[in-house]
């Protein structure tokens, strides 16, 4: 039996690796969104811890205040706002895809662009009002 030459391997595409890899704005927006929901239901027990506290006297609930008032749980807070508006608005752009509206690659890029940085401002802006005093909060 002759040695028969093998023949040379076919030298195949590499997927790009993830530090070159540049993540559409749609990628990035549709992972936030699970990401918010996941947070926004973590976030639902510390609703309910703070309704508990509300609802079981004075000492409670200033313990949960004073936890809440560390820069730790002013993060946590802040982070379940932007989720909650973040997730709010995103929605509504899912609502328009849904009725077949803002498919267009611009557009679709355009709308999570405008969704990211008007979420961030609507969190902002509910601080700053929650901060002010004119939010309920150490009124």
């Amino acid at each position: 039996m002759a040695d028969t030459p093998h023949p040379a391997p076919r030298v195949r595409p590499l997927s790009p690796h993830i530090g070159i890899y540049r993540w559409p704005i749609t990628m990035a927006t549709s992972i936030a969104h699970r990401v918010t929901g996941g947070g926004l239901a973590a976030g639902t027990v510390l609703l309910c811890w703070w309704l508990v506290a509300v609802a079981s006297g004075p000492q409670p609930f200033n313990t949960f205040v004073a936890l809440a008032a560390t820069p730790l749980g002013q993060l946590v807070l802040f982070g379940f706002t932007w989720a909650l508006c973040y997730h709010l608005l995103n929605g509504i752009r899912h609502l328009a895809w849904d009725l077949g509206y803002g498919f267009a690659v611009p557009t679709a890029n355009r709308t999570g662009i405008l969704v990211v940085v008007s979420s961030v401002l609507l969190a902002v802006i509910a601080f700053g009002l929650a901060y002010s005093g004119h939010g309920g909060y150490y009124q």
